[in-house]
Formats: structure tokens, sequence, C-alpha cells
């Protein structure tokens, strides 16, 4: 018998051929077959008598017999099938390019239903390639709201549709599990129903079912699949996302709870010592950087580990502020781990602290900075009197970090290898929190027992009073929109920094047109002669099919089509870069700009070769850099005064403002010139928004309207499902659910009164920022 568990491999028609074809859509059991929604529909709904078949570019549906088919052979092993349908009204043809087995699938006075696009030829309208399936009660691939789904190649929404429908026969009535509004009251549990098929337990509880009109679990997964009108769908689909968005809420919730449970090293708020800092400084904070310091400041006295999300938009400082914050623990005799990204901006952190620290004397008084990347490890020591940087052996640097001899640690993914101990750590400091995965960033923040890290478990942590748990705080450049914050970020305390620094010049943006390109690419010319440096981003898609298929998804979203973002394949995505990063690249050294000196950056580089391209860069060695969204968040280069962005209309508004940050960091006059290769007017109208706008939390609240959440958090990053994800701009139905969970979990902390939703709960994929 069936159950969600069961393999694919064990349903009729999925043989050696297509199940590897499956996987790569992560298709491996019954449930990730039911859970894998249609995408949009088309709607064969319309029934069209034959004789009212008149213009061609037609979406029709009809019924009738087969009064004739022929198949005929063409060169190449290619062959046409032509048939006949009469209906009451007359006889409409229809045709079929190689698939030559219709002739016997179809025999003569069969009554089939069709659905497809009309066409015109000489012989006149005919019907090309259209759906067809004999007639029968319940419609499959005709007549009807048909889905989509997400698709690979070879594989087709048909055959999906063939062997998703059979299963919602079998999973085809509810079973409740959850209370109802009074069994609630009375802390009873409710009844198991029966089926004939199998049961899908409604992991929802049965009173929101019933204050939100929601349709149970299998009725609800039924008309995702095959809806009888849009309505239907939307409603099943908004169902389905409540129960994400709700599960995801309850765990964010739970996260924050279990914190409190957690013991942290205190830090106590000194303000005397973090004026020395601030008095030291060669420049004066903006009011959000001393908002955001002093709410860190705070946290960090608290007996339970901070987790809290420092935004800042793109140049506004928030460095410093991780800074303030890990001076103050580093004068209290506690360790910090500063992770960056990249080697060249762990390094550029490296720098930046010894400058910043040297200022109020920080050898004097102790603090020691170390930097431990994949290729070296450094530290700042005093001796005799003077300040120098000491090259040393990874070994030695991990024995100095064990022993408490380096202070304030800066490192790449170094910094959480499992020989690298510390003695007494208090504070980790994230950069780019979105960087690094989940295991990565749990690495870091697990298992220590009187501060050193050892080999326990995550669940004795949770457990044992003896650990201290170091404080987090994570960084990003990407403005996080409202629903986002209350939802991936739903267990983080944020700290908003938007204004910038007072003495910081605007940069001038500008959209060129195609044509004008010639005139962008002499003044680039002349910024690099007058010694300064550029960027030229190329988008990351290049592909014309993947750029079809958004823009048509995109032109039937606009409609009111139903439809969610296409899944792309990293590996093509990343090959599509490179041929773009080369081409360009090509392009500007052989025929824009063959004196200059041009280097290239794409994704398929190793890591080694970015930091050194990178870095000759920093250092003045090539005029301009030919890349991909691998400089959207990267070093300072202060020389550099000019981004190019080619094809600019394929980016979001919240990636183009990333870039447009690069440039802007020095004394000098700085631009961005975004290069619109599209004709639509509304696209320009878009790009236009960023020559008038330079708040990166307005343009990313805009961005998450036009583009969706995918560019602000990356799919696998987040954690959350597909339609919990496509729903991240429905701020009414993430306040619904998480004011279902609040209530819930006041009502029933430990959801013993719902297993279900409590197994469910464990199941659930999500975020685990809080390690």
């Amino acid at each position: 018998m069936l159950n969600l568990d069961t393999p694919i491999e064990k349903l009729v028609g999925v043989g050696t051929k297509n199940l590897p074809r499956l996987k790569r859509l992560g298709l491996e059991t019954v449930k990730d077959l039911l859970w894998h929604f249609p995408h949009r529909y088309e709607d064969y709904r319309r029934q069209v008598p034959a004789e009212e078949i008149r213009e061609p570019g037609e979406i029709v549906s009809l019924r009738g017999e087969v009064v004739k088919i022929k198949t005929t052979s063409l060169w190449r092993r290619r062959s046409v099938t032509e048939a006949f349908i009469q209906d009451h009204s007359g006889v409409v043809r229809a045709v079929w390019f190689n698939q030559p087995y219709l002739e016997n699938s179809l025999p003569l006075q069969t009554v089939v239903s069709l659905s497809g696009k009309t066409a015109l030829d000489k012989h006149g309208l005919y019907l090309s390639n259209p759906h067809h399936e004999k007639l029968q009660a319940d419609f499959v691939h005709t007549s009807r709201l048909v889905p989509i789904y997400p698709e690979t190649e070879g594989l087709t929404s048909k055959y999906l549709r063939f062997l998703i429908k059979p299963l919602l026969h079998s999973f085809g009535t509810p079973s409740f599990a959850s209370p109802s509004p009074k069994a609630l009251e009375g802390h009873s549990k409710a009844s198991e129903g029966k089926s004939e098929g199998q049961a899908l337990f409604d992991s929802l509880p049965q009173y929101i079912l019933e204050k939100y009109n929601f349709p149970p679990l299998a009725a609800a997964i039924k008309k995702i699949h095959f809806p009888d009108s849009p309505e239907e769908a939307e409603q099943a689909r908004e169902r389905m996302a409540f129960e994400e968005l709700f599960l995801f809420q309850l765990r964010s919730i739970a996260n924050r709870r279990q914190a409190l449970q957690l013991k942290a090293p205190v830090i106590k708020f000194e303000p005397e010592t973090v004026k020395q800092l601030v008095n030291s400084l060669p420049f004066e904070l903006t009011d959000d950087q001393k908002v955001a310091a002093f709410e860190i400041l705070k946290d960090l006295e608290k007996k339970y580990p901070m987790n809290r999300l420092l935004n800042g938009d793109v140049g506004s400082g928030k460095t410093i502020v991780a800074l303030m914050a890990a001076y103050q623990t580093v004068r209290q005799q506690k360790q910090v781990a500063f992770m960056a990204p990249t080697e060249i901006l762990a390094q550029q952190h490296f720098d930046s602290v010894k400058m910043l620290l040297s200022r109020i004397g920080n050898y004097e008084l102790g603090i020691r900075v170390g930097l431990l990347t994949g290729s070296e490890a450094q530290c700042s020591e005093l001796h005799d009197g003077h300040v120098i940087r000491k090259k040393l052996s990874k070994k030695t640097m991990q024995e100095k970090i064990a022993k408490g001899e380096v202070d304030l640690l800066i490192g790449t993914h170094a910094v959480i290898q499992k020989d690298v101990k510390f003695k007494n750590l208090a504070l980790v400091v994230i950069d780019e929190q979105h960087r690094f995965g989940v295991e990565q960033r749990m690495k870091l923040l697990r298992n220590y027992e009187s501060g050193i890290m050892n080999q326990e478990s995550e669940k004795s942590i949770i457990h044992n009073s003896k650990f201290l748990i170091p404080h987090l705080l994570s960084m990003t450049a990407t403005p996080i929109p409202r629903t986002l914050a209350l939802t991936i970020y739903g267990d983080l305390d944020i700290s908003l920094i938007k204004e910038k620094p007072k003495n910081r010049k605007k940069i001038v943006t500008k959209v060129v047109s195609k044509k004008d390109e010639i005139q962008a690419y002499r003044f680039l010319k002349q910024e690099i002669k007058a010694g300064r440096q550029v960027f030229v981003i190329c988008p990351r898609i290049e592909t014309q099919t993947i750029d079809n298929r958004l823009e048509t998804m995109a032109k039937r979203k606009k409609e009111g089509e139903l439809a969610i973002v296409y899944k792309q394949s990293t590996m093509s995505s990343l090959w599509a870069e490179v041929k773009a990063v080369t081409t360009e690249y090509e392009k500007l050294s052989q025929k824009v700009f063959p004196h200059l000196k041009i280097a290239m950056l794409h994704g398929k580089m190793k890591p080694k070769e970015k930091e050194k391209i990178m870095s000759a860069f920093k250092n003045g060695f090539y005029d301009i850099l030919v890349s991909t969204s691998v400089v959207e968040v990267g070093v300072d280069i202060p020389n550099a005064s000019v981004m190019l962005i080619e094809n600019a209309e394929r980016f979001g508004l919240a990636q183009l403002h990333q870039f447009r940050g690069r440039v802007g960091r020095a004394e000098h006059q700085s631009y961005c010139l975004l290069v619109n290769g599209g004709n639509s007017r509304s696209e320009n109208t878009r790009l236009k928004a960023l020559e008038k706008c330079d708040d990166g939390f307005q343009l990313a609240e805009e961005d998450l309207k036009l583009r969706g959440p995918g560019e602000f958090t990356g799919h696998k990053q987040s954690g959350l499902p597909d339609l919990a994800m496509a729903s991240l701009t429905n701020l009414e139905l993430i306040k619904k659910a998480r004011l279902e969970a609040k209530l819930l979990l006041k009502e029933d902390p430990g959801l013993s009164n719902y297993p279900p939703l409590k197994k469910q709960l464990d199941q659930f994929q999500k975020i685990r920022h809080f390690e």
C-alpha cells in the first residue's frame, strides 16, 4: 500500500529513464510529487464548436469523433500526423508533429477531447499539437484548467499529470487529528477520520481551518493540482502557504523562547570604554549608528545569547558598530571571532580594525588582533614599543587562540575548522551572514564548555547550564523588507542603519540605452585617464530560453494568471555567467579598450584565483574589472569611480543598488551607468527609479513587489518552501500566521494537544540561524 514516504520508483510509469529526471526536480517520494505544485495553468475550459473556430492563435477546446487520421513520413525520421475531428457543427483538422503512435492510439470513431492553439497554413485553420484524451468523466489534459509544472529536460507536465492524478485518489480523503474549538477548550484530542484510501493528516488545527474558511489538506492539494476555477486554486494555494508560514512562525517563536533558556557570557556595558573608541574616530557617527550600537551593547549585558542582525544600507558604516561591540568585549578579557565570506574581505577588515584600534593605543591596552584564512595566519603584537604584523603557522595561531592569546580573531571559513578552539569566546560577528551555509554558522556557535570548543551534541548544550553560548551579531548590506523581517528573520532582533555618513557624496546614477553605449565607453575612458578605475557588470543569465520563460511568466502574472518563479539549474546558470563575462571581456579588451588593462571575474573561478584578481584590481594593476554578481558585496576599492552594468533590466532594484555601492568609497565623484538592453518601457521606468532614489530599504520594498523574495534570500538559504516564498509579498497572510502562532503557543506551549502539528513542526525545514 502506498504512503507518503513511498519512493517514486515504486509507482507505475516511473522507469529507469525518467527516475533521474524526476530526482533532478527533487522528486523522490510520493509526498514530493503531491507537493510539486503547478506554477501556472492553461485554461482549456472554453468549449468551441468546430464551425466557430475562425482565428489563428486562439486557445480552444472541443470534443468530437475521429473521422480520419493519417501519418506521413518526412525526411530524417520526422513525421506529421493529421486527424479530422467531427462534432455537431462541422469538422476541424488537428496536426501533430513527430508523434506517429497517435494513428494507433486514436483509431476511427474514437470520441476525443482536444485542447490547444489554432494555427493557419495553406489548407486553412487547424489545431497545432493539441493535447488530447479520450472522452471521460474527469479530464486531466484537456477541457479544464490544466496544471503546468516546473519541468526539467525530458520531463513534461503531461507526464507529471499522469503520475500525480492517480495519487490524488489514493490520498484523497482528509484525516483530522487536531482539535476543534470545543476540543481545544476541553483539552481533549480529536478523533481520527477514516477513509478508503490513504489518509492525509491535517496538521493545521481544525479551528483555524474554520476561522479562515480554509479547505482541509487533502482538498487543498487536489484543488491546487486540478482546480475547477482560478479562485479555487488561489484559495487552496493560500491555505497551503498559510500552513508553511504558520509552521515557520511557530519555529521562530520557539527559537526565541529556547534562546532565553540558554546562558551566555555577560558583557557589562561600560560607557567610558565605548566613548574612548568613539572619540578616537576620524568621523562622526550617524544617529542610526548610535542607536544600533546601543541596542547591541545592551544585548551583550543579558544572561542569554544575543541573536541580532545588523541590517545597514550600502556604505552606512556597519563595521564600526560591530567593532564597538567587539572592543567592549575584549576589554573585559573575552574573545571575539569575526567571520567574513572571502579572504580579501577578511584582510580588509583586519587592516581597518588595526587602524581604528591603533588610534586609541589598543596595543598598550593589551588587545591582540589575529587574522586566520585558508592561506595565511597573522597576528599584530607590540614589540619594543612598536606594533608589528607577525606571520605565523596555522598551528601556532591555533595554539594562541586556545590559550586566549588572540583577543579578536578575524578570518574566513578557516575560523570554524575543528582544530580552532577558543579559550573564552563571547561574541561572534558574521559579515554577510547569508553567504555562509547553515552548517558553517552552526560550527562557530556550538559546543563550548567553559568557553572551550568540544564535540558534545547540540541537544546537550541546550539542556546543560554549564555551556556558555557566545553572543551572535550578523551583518548584511542587503536591506530587508518588512515581510521578510517577520518571517525568514523572525527569530532575530534587527537593528537598522539607514543613514549614510554625512560627508559621503551621492553617486550619480544614469540609465543609458544600448544605442548610447559608445558615449558611455567614452566617459569610462575619460575617468580612467583621470586615474580612476571601473567595474563592468554582466548579467548572470544569458540564455534566451530562460529569458523567454521569465518574460512569459511575468506577463502571465501581470494578467492575473497564477504563476510562481521558475527554478533554474545552478550549474547551467554558472556556465551562462561564464559565457556572458567572457564575451564582454573579449569585446572590451580587443575592440573597445585594446590599450587598457582589463581583468575578468566569474563564478566558475577558484576562490584563490578570484582573490588574486580582486587584490590586483585593488592595488591598481587593472583599469577595468569585468565581473558578475561576485562583486555585489565585496572589497572597498576607493579608487573605483564608475560602475557600468550591462543589461541592467535583468537585475532587481535591490541588487543594482548593491552594485552601485561598490563605488563612491572615497572623495572622488562616482557614477553608476545602467545600460538598458531591453525595449520595454516599464523596465526603463523601473530603472529610472534608481536615478532618483538612493534609499536601499525603499528600493527593497519595491523590488519585493516586482520580482519576489528570491532576490533577498536565495531559495535554499531561506529554508522556506515554494508557496511560503511566493507569499512573502502578502503581508496580511503573514500577520495572520504570526498571530495564530502566538495565540496557540500561549495556550499550549508544548503543543501537547496537537501531536500531528508538533510532528510536522519537528520535521519542518527552517533557517537555523541560532544554533
